[in-house]
């Protein structure tokens, strides 16, 4: 399919872009019914259930058994952590050493797992990175490109619950399955408990959603586990409702606060969980978001201009956790990966293959409504509209290229959540990203 003639680029320097565009308000006034609920809470239910019986990279930690055999263990270990296939660099330019490699692989510690592996289980104490080996070394596919770090895989949150699998040999890590992915994540970053006190956290109510991209708890030198500790957008946390009004919370009179409840790590590992205070005036919720399109909008744009992060690098986020968690302020589960939500059984699929011509695919496009998940190779893109006879995505893009008014390809570094049109946009010097689509997932009824 050739590609669209591309809108000349105006001040804001990327084709079909003006000011208006970046703001959610002008797509939500496009729409006839903004607020017509998409899917209840009870229809999200079913969806996630549904999610969790037919996906297969999504994971239920409470029906594993309470001990895994060691061929088990090691093919998960295996599948993550296999020898790189390419030349990697660390993040000053160097070829790394077959002993560098080796190291990695020893740490890995297969030859240490029991014939018989007892599961232990454990609440995510702050932020932390999954990780493909158990190192925090960061590694690179080309000198200077030191963006996307071969070895990061993902990154899990304050109160997510994982099943501890096996530990590094040097003692440092841990091999976790999560809800979502089975991957290494540093010891400090991870309290373990007992199976009631870890899966009941998730359970406890009252609670608080974060509906903002990011918000932080109080400061305090107290408790500085849960000072200013980061909570993403979708993060649940549970209230304590019966909190004294005239009890400090570390050193803070709790009135211009909610007391939540948050998970640390004492000095031998173990869980335990203590108040903290989330100010009244962040971005938080009693209870999930209504699904519709005007919070669709709203949600996704609170990310607007936030440095891409490969694998949830930087503090951020990128394609895939960029719609996940948009998705996760409504309470709707969606597996990790681009590779994973594009073709998951679980959600109301169009299909799109290499045969499919230029006409099924505009029609396609043309179908596309507010929330609607675009997947080409390796990417996502959420549709917000169409305007002069463009369809309008919001997505956490890495990159970003089309032609200019002279017919040149033009790369432009993106690099963060952006909106742009979809038709100009380029997959190569011969293909367009319509081209490339391989399917469309919709959260519909």
């Amino acid at each position: 399919m050739a590609a669209a003639p591309a809108p000349m680029p105006g001040a804001l320097a990327v084709p079909g872009i003006e000011e208006v565009h970046l703001q959610a308000e002008h797509w939500i006034s496009r729409l006839q019914a903004p607020d017509r609920v998409i899917l209840d809470r009870a229809g999200i239910d079913a969806q996630n259930a549904r999610m969790q019986a037919l996906d297969p990279t999504l994971h239920d930690l409470e029906t594993l058994p309470a001990r895994l055999p060691a061929a088990q263990v090691r093919d998960a270990i295996g599948k993550l952590s296999a020898p790189p296939a390419r030349t990697l660099y660390d993040a000053q330019g160097r070829e790394l050493t077959g002993t560098q490699l080796a190291a990695f692989a020893d740490n890995l510690a297969l030859d240490a797992i029991p014939d018989m592996r007892p599961l232990e289980y454990g609440l995510v104490t702050r932020r932390a990175d999954l990780r493909a080996f158990p190192t925090t070394e960061r590694v690179f596919s080309s000198v200077g490109d030191t963006d996307i770090d071969r070895f990061q895989e993902s990154a899990l949150f304050p109160g997510d619950a994982v099943a501890v699998m096996h530990r590094s040999r040097d003692g440092q890590w841990l091999f976790v399955a999560s809800q979502r992915y089975l991957a290494w994540i540093e010891k400090r970053f991870v309290a373990v408990g007992d199976a009631g006190q870890v899966f009941g956290y998730a359970r406890r109510m009252p609670y608080r959603i974060v509906t903002g991209a990011t918000v932080s708890t109080a400061y305090t030198p107290e408790q500085p586990q849960v000072s200013r500790l980061q909570l993403d957008m979708g993060v649940r946390v549970p209230v304590l409702a019966d909190w004294p009004a005239d009890t400090p919370v570390n050193g803070q009179h709790p009135y211009t606060s909610h007391v939540i409840e948050l998970p640390i790590r004492d000095d031998d590992g173990r869980l335990r969980l203590v108040p903290a205070l989330l100010p009244r005036n962040a971005d938080t919720r009693a209870d999930y978001l209504p699904l519709t399109a005007r919070n669709l909008l709203l949600q996704s744009f609170k990310f607007l201009g936030e440095r891409y992060g490969w694998g949830h690098a930087y503090d951020a986020r990128d394609c895939s956790g960029f719609v996940s968690e948009v998705y996760r302020s409504f309470g709707v589960l969606l597996p990790r990966n681009t590779s994973a939500q594009a073709v998951s059984p679980a959600l109301d699929r169009v299909p799109l293959t290499g045969t499919d011509g230029e006409r099924k695919r505009r029609r396609a496009i043309a179908q596309l409504q507010v929330g609607d998940l675009i997947y080409i190779p390796g990417h996502v893109m959420m549709a917000i509209g169409r305007e002069n006879g463009l369809t309008y995505v919001i997505h956490d893009t890495a990159g970003g290229s089309w032609r200019d008014g002279d017919g040149q390809r033009v790369q432009a570094r993106l690099n963060g959540v952006a909106v742009t049109p979809l038709e100009p946009l380029l997959a190569g010097d011969a293909a367009s990203y319509i081209d490339r689509i391989t399917s469309i997932q919709r959260i519909r009824p």
